[in-house]
């Protein structure tokens, strides 16, 4: 996953260093009821990895931690280097090192990887490769009945978020626990400033303002030897089709906190404006560099949302929430209403990226599924949204957006040159 700036911190670090997490794991682990509900296989749970990047890596490094009696048996990527480094970074992990048991011939590359990891016999599995292929893996490994992590964002176009929610509810149909990315959600200090603005303690929610204005991430380069498709896919960040833009691909957690502190209810229309002003060079692909979304909802609030990825600028990641009797800050878990005591949260704080994965594996332990895909497929299409119409130029209604056909991407996958697409200008017919 990529950084999170100041608000947030390296995985492997801050799971060394949190004394709550541990607290929670050893709970799990002592149940004598988490273990026996899971019917199909034996008390090892086999996991395999789709995508060996850094949330791959981060993913599959908290999923053995979280769970005591999970092993690792496959993974799978586009390409065959990346399968065997993130192999090696995870193997690289002391604690959960023992149980990394992955035979060379469960390494799996190509495009069709990740169908080789869900067919080879595991029970879990975490999806992590770049977002537009995730409506296709999901759905194979809901038809094969396993169990799902899926990272955010959960589609890059209209159509995928809808493949993405007919797979979740087969899902549910099935019983299988559906776990999403958006971390935020499993943050326990986050959780409990929510409770309380939904609870009334700035009174009626006026309006929000949420940011996520941040620097800029990476850049793998390129070699004479690589395909156009292989350079998209090796700088999936800068192509719309691949990512979403910077829109879905990250800020999509500051819209994800902005749904959830309206009862994940969908925008009536938006109006949106942005561009690339830093990153004008070919090499980054044809996302922008910043967004300006204005959305509306019926009930009432309107929420004003910016995000960039730019250098040498103020950087901002939180919602503030202006309410009727006061305002809160959610990332900061402080809430201020008029007249009255701050409040600030003091409790455990363990990482929210290990506590996704507690909750996932003790919700398949304990036969009880877990099933984001409502509000995953919501906040991505809030997301897409935005992004649509800040590219058209045009103020477009959620009925509209959500019923636009365009599937971004190749209709064939296959290592040749496929097209640049053209970076979007505002008012001139686009594709994305």
């Amino acid at each position: 996953m990529p950084s999170e700036n100041s608000i947030q911190v390296d995985r492997r670090r801050f799971l060394k260093r949190s004394v709550a997490a541990g607290s929670t794991l050893a709970a799990l682990s002592a149940s004598p009821l988490s273990y026996s509900a899971h019917s199909g296989v034996d008390e090892t749970l086999r996991v395999g990895l789709v995508g060996c990047g850094g949330r791959g890596r981060g993913a599959a490094i908290d999923a053995l931690t979280a769970d005591k009696s999970t092993k690792l048996v496959a993974v799978g990527d586009a390409f065959l280097d990346r399968a065997k480094s993130g192999l090696a970074a995870i193997e690289f992990d002391d604690a959960i090192a023992d149980r990394v048991l992955v035979d060379d011939d469960h390494i799996f590359d190509g495009f069709d990887a990740f169908k080789k990891v869900i067919d080879s016999g595991v029970d879990v599995v975490l999806l992590a490769t770049p977002p537009h292929f995730r409506p296709q893996h999901l759905a194979y490994a809901v038809d094969a009945g396993k169990h799902v992590f899926v990272e955010k964002p959960i589609s890059v176009d209209m159509p995928g978020a809808e493949r993405i929610a007919a797979a979740c509810q087969m899902a549910s149909e099935k019983r299988l626990s559906i776990v999403s990315g958006l971390c935020w959600r499993y943050d326990l200090g986050v959780r409990e400033t929510m409770r309380r603005i939904q609870d009334g303690a700035i009174g009626d929610i006026v309006a929000i303002e949420s940011n996520y204005n941040s620097g800029t991430l990476w850049h793998r380069g390129d070699k004479p030897e690589w395909s156009r498709m292989e350079y998209q896919l090796r700088n999936w960040l800068y192509y719309t089709w691949l990512s979403g833009d910077i829109i879905a691909e990250q800020a999509i957690h500051s819209l994800d906190k902005t749904a959830w502190l309206l009862g994940d209810a969908s925008p009536t229309k938006a109006m949106a404006m942005g561009g690339r002003q830093q990153r004008t060079d070919p090499k980054y692909g044809h996302v922008w560099d910043h967004f300006t979304v204005f959305y509306e909802y019926e009930a009432g609030p309107s929420v004003y949302f910016t995000c960039r990825q730019q250098d040498g600028c103020t950087t901002n990641v939180d919602e503030t929430v202006h309410g009727t009797k006061g305002k809160a800050e959610v990332l900061a878990h402080r809430i201020r209403p008029n007249g009255k005591t701050e409040w600030r949260y003091e409790g455990e704080k363990p990482s929210m990226y290990l506590n996704e994965q507690v909750e996932f594996f003790a919700s398949i332990r304990s036969g009880t599924p877990i099933n984001d895909g409502q509000y995953m497929v919501n906040s991505t299409r809030i997301a897409h949204l935005g992004r649509m119409a800040a590219y058209s130029g045009q103020t477009l209604r959620w009925e509209d957006a959500i019923a636009d056909e365009r599937s971004l991407g190749p209709d064939v996958y296959a290592w040749t040159d496929v097209p640049e697409p053209p970076v979007a200008i505002p008012g001139v017919e686009v594709t994305a």
